[in-house]
């Protein structure tokens, strides 16, 4: 199943409230480009590092900085995301 993500102007990720909850249950994910896709895999917790996931409103929806792992010519607006059940990663579409 496809889901959007958002790339804002200034640097974040948006997921919604019910992606979040259920691919990102620790609200901790690592984020890594490869080619034209960006895969997003959730970490079991915070302690190993990586990025967190914060609450943005009362919905629930989360948010991360993440312009550090984005190519130069980063992306905004929405993408298409699709859930790698073989990879334990969703994967996010960075192309134009």
């Amino acid at each position: 199943m496809t889901v959007e993500v958002e790339f804002t102007a200034d640097g974040y990720l948006r997921l919604s409230a019910e992606l979040a909850r259920e691919h990102f249950p620790s609200d901790a994910l690592v984020a890594v480009p490869r080619g034209d896709e960006l895969w997003l895999m959730p970490l079991i917790g915070p302690e190993g590092g990586g990025l967190l996931l914060k609450q943005r409103n009362r919905r629930g929806d989360r948010s991360t900085l993440i312009w550090e792992a984005l190519p130069s010519i980063a992306p905004t607006g929405l993408r298409p995301a699709v859930w790698d059940h073989g990879n334990g990663a969703l994967r996010v579409s960075l192309a134009r």
